[in-house]
């Protein structure tokens, strides 16, 4: 095995996947030595920064050693280390889902995503902390406790995939797979200034489940640019004939990010989608964001669609799908869960037949709305969260500049109403604020994910925010 001096091994943590990939086939790494480069990065900094919940260095070096032996370098992401959210099971290996009912459970299957993540060559370097049950864009839980922001200790690394925004911070993995429902995908991102994207319902098919029709929750790739999320994409998204509304499309066509042309391009932006208390530092942060887009040539107009009762919509579906999720928790692990998830869960199972027509009927209208918002704008830009990373020791945030919340889940509402319009939506790194990273969100009309990479691209080749270390590691 080659020893590489500290300055080869930052070279090559900051590496895209694509030149990591280059490396092995050149034969100047072979996958053994990248995976244990990052097995080092983790045991360096996990212990300051409590990203990986459940470490698993002897496996992914055994599966290294054998992908080394054979030459078996042809699949997609053969031999580049990646962790695993604990939310989803993987053979094997500890899967808590961040709750002291699932301490000790090893599931003997892998979730379909962890499938065909393995299918494509990738090598699980564990699993990635997570809030319980995902439940609050603030990762902390009573089996492993918080997580902390890669730039900044002291605050949250946000939720639901904290662990994997730290771990992509960090430089621990180039690659990870999360989740989303109100913005566990988009949050951590933008507050570990990594790349996030909620792919379109349908892209990346999701089992087990018990609603397969689930029009909020999505599986998805995490990274710290945008040709990695690329990559990943195209190795989980896929046509399956058990789910109802999977696309049946290639997944290849994620690797194809070819860059418009701005000028011809007409994105409207909003701080607030006109109903949201927003902090002045991210104000202050969404609008340099906006000058960038403008100086670059793309056509910008300030404007929003209308979403009238989103609040209802999400807090009713998100209600429902606790309720069926949790349903015997609640009965038999009632002293085991946290406050916030009972809340939610009581909620859901207290909804009435007409409360889900309402929520339906409602949702119906945003996406007629919708349509007709996309039909005069090619993209929407607005940020990705309402506030700058928060203390650690805060569960959530209950007032905005003096606006009071009334929910745990209210000042996520940035994302949350993105999720009830099924529009495919990317976090990307959006500059600094006091030190602390900000994020954009990129929004594209219904199936158009793939050009919203090519503008997340655009804008992240102009800024290149993904470069810019933790200090803590510099």
């Amino acid at each position: 095995m080659n020893n590489f001096s500290n300055i080869e091994k930052n070279k090559i943590l900051n590496l895209k996947i694509k030149e990591m990939k280059e490396l092995i086939f050149s034969g100047e790494i072979n996958s053994e030595e990248l995976v244990s480069i990052h097995i080092d990065q983790i045991e360096k900094f996990d212990s300051k920064t409590n990203a990986v919940c459940t470490f698993t260095p002897e496996l992914a070096l055994e599966n290294a050693r054998k992908i080394d032996k054979n030459k078996d370098y042809n699949k997609p992401l053969s031999g580049i280390p990646i962790l695993i959210k604990d939310l989803n099971k993987t053979a094997g290996i500890r899967t808590t889902m961040g709750s002291r009912i699932y301490s000790d459970f090893i599931p003997e299957d892998d979730d379909l995503v962890v499938q065909k993540i393995k299918e494509s060559g990738a090598l699980i370097l564990g699993k990635s902390n997570t809030p319980e049950f995902g439940a609050g864009s603030h990762t902390f839980n009573d089996v492993f406790e918080t997580t902390y922001n890669a730039y900044d200790l002291s605050k949250t690394a946000g939720g639901s995939s904290g662990g994997a925004g730290v771990a992509l911070a960090m430089r621990m993995i180039p690659m990870a797979q999360g989740s989303d429902m109100g913005g566990s995908l988009r949050n951590p991102a933008a507050w570990n200034n990594v790349v996030g994207f909620r792919t379109s319902i349908g892209t990346i098919p999701q089992l087990p489940a018990d609603i397969t029709y689930n029009m909020m929750s999505v599986n998805g790739p995490m990274a710290r640019n945008v040709d990695d999320i690329s990559i990943l994409l195209s190795c989980m998204a896929g046509y399956n004939n058990r789910i109802g509304n999977s696309i049946n499309e290639p997944s290849e066509r994620f690797l194809d990010i070819k860059l418009p042309d701005p000028k011809k391009i007409k994105i409207a932006y909003t701080h607030n989608l006109g109903i949201y208390p927003v902090s002045q530092d991210i104000k202050k942060a969404f609008s340099s964001s906006i000058e960038i887009f403008s100086k670059m040539g793309f056509i910008m107009e300030e404007s929003f669609p209308n979403l009238e009762n989103v609040d209802n919509i999400f807090q009713t579906y998100r209600a429902y799908t606790f309720a069926n999720a949790h349903k015997e928790h609640i009965v038999k692990n009632r002293n085991l869960m946290k406050d916030t998830l009972i809340w939610n869960v009581e909620k859901g199972l207290e909804l009435k037949a007409t409360d889900l027509a309402l929520a339906e009927s409602q949702r119906s209208i945003i996406d007629q709305n919708i349509a007709e918002f996309f039909e005069k704008y090619d993209f929407l830009v607005l940020p990705s969260t309402s506030v700058l990373p928060f203390d650690k020791n805060i569960e959530y945030i209950k007032e905005i500049d003096g606006v009071e919340l009334e929910t745990y889940i209210d000042w996520m509402g940035l994302c949350y109403a993105i999720t009830a319009t099924g529009c495919p939506s990317i976090s990307i790194p959006g500059g600094f604020i006091k030190g602390l990273p900000t994020g954009i969100q990129i929004v594209g009309k219904k199936l158009d994910d793939l050009n919203v990479l090519r503008i997340a691209k655009i804008f992240e080749e102009e800024t290149n925010f993904y470069k810019i270390q933790p200090n803590l590691i510099n």
